[in-house]
């Protein structure tokens, strides 16, 4: 059973494809377990991922990465995830953000800031989210205040990849407050050495144990102006843009899940006896299964056509919440029928589907709660 094959692949990702299933292969899946029990950064992958040439290389050439394209984004983070969906957030996250400079930024900021990411020298981060707003980009409260020679900074940002390891961010900050809520915020570059930054991880999380989420106070923490990523006002716009790829990216996060639980439901109820039969003969077992590969089978073709409508521009932002929305609550529902079909033994650490229904669960809320992109799917949508 190849549930990731890559006929629904377009043919330049398929080679990229095939190198990010022999890494998570050789380097994601030993230890991810191990990685999920002690909840520690797995340094040691991510150098692997580096070396490898998987990590960070969304990055043009011009500015020394390899220009992954949005499918071809998709098909590493279905084979990585399928592998282990914290190691693989890690890797992922290692240039979170880097687009937004990339799209909107100066020619010096990009030779400045994307280059030593894409040499695998830096790791980056976006800071959005705060302690009290999640989804609401035009509500949050985190300040930059102009000043004669740049912008403070002040207030918090939570759940935010990279707090910690990071030697930069891109940090979403409110710079004015008029009527117009969608053109008060704006985009800054912030590195995590800037005095007033300060950043902790935040405590145990019940999946992607092996990823890194921080808690930022930024107390007087005061950038040049030159750090200013694009226009005053434009960071909204910046991000909404931004999170249709994301979106794209974060489906083929639950794809791997979705592949990782169906994968193991089947194996583990083909090898199974009760009341004298295998289980895999019961009809309402088959059914289960019959159910979970449909709807699994939906999610993935929507996934990669929403991919292409997005990389060609064409009604984005549906296309991004229709994807992330469908696979992310497909992941979630075909884990939960896994952990079903492996009775009791579903709630030990040592079975890969116990692991994966936790992870699961929380794509469906980053990148945008799926109550919000049900919002975006009928206002975009809209015939």
């Amino acid at each position: 059973m190849d549930l990731l094959d890559d006929s629904i692949v377009p043919e330049h990702a398929r080679d990229l494809k095939q190198e990010a299933r022999e890494f998570a292969e050789a380097h994601i899946e030993p230890v991810a377990a191990d990685y999920y029990e002690s909840g520690e950064y797995p340094h040691e992958v991510l150098q692997a991922g580096m070396d490898a040439g998987l990590v960070a290389q969304d990055i043009s050439e011009e500015y020394g990465g390899k220009g992954f394209d949005l499918q071809q984004m998709l098909a590493i983070s279905e084979e990585f995830y399928r592998a282990d969906a914290g190691i693989a957030l890690t890797l992922q996250l290692a240039s979170f953000g880097c687009e937004i400079m990339e799209d909107y930024g100066s020619e010096e900021q990009k030779e400045t800031w994307l280059r030593p990411v894409a040499e695998n020298e830096q790791l980056s981060g976006l800071a959005v989210s705060e302690p009290q707003t999640g989804s609401d980009m035009a509500g949050m409260e985190t300040t930059a205040d102009k000043t004669d020679g740049g912008y403070v900074l002040n207030g918090e940002k939570y759940w935010v990849g990279n707090a910690v390891e990071a030697d930069w961010l891109t940090v979403y900050a409110k710079t004015a407050d008029t009527d117009d809520r969608y053109s008060n915020y704006s985009m800054f570059v912030v590195p995590t050495d800037t005095p007033g930054y300060e950043a902790e991880h935040i405590p145990e999380k019940m999946g992607m144990r092996a990823s890194k989420q921080g808690h930022i106070v930024f107390d007087d923490c005061e950038v040049p102006e030159e750090n200013l990523i694009g226009t005053e006002g434009g960071g909204f716009y910046m991000l909404a843009d931004f999170f249709n790829h994301g979106r794209i990216v974060v489906g083929g996060h639950s794809l791997g899940l979705a592949a990782a639980a169906i994968e193991e439901a089947w194996e583990f109820v083909h090898d199974r006896q009760a009341f004298g039969r295998n289980v895999s003969e019961f009809q309402a077992v088959q059914h289960i299964l019959a159910d979970m590969r449909m709807e699994f089978e939906a999610a993935r073709a929507l996934n990669w056509r929403a991919a292409e409508k997005v990389a060609n521009g064409e009604d984005a932002g549906f296309w991004a919440a229709a994807a992330k929305t469908k696979s992310t609550e497909t992941a979630v529902d075909v884990a939960e029928r896994g952990m079903q079909l492996h009775g009791g033994r579903s709630v030990l650490n040592e079975y890969k589907i116990s692991r994966v229904y936790r992870d699961a669960r929380i794509p469906v809320i980053y990148e945008g709660a799926n109550e919000i992109q049900r919002n975006l799917i009928y206002r975009q949508g809209a015939l």
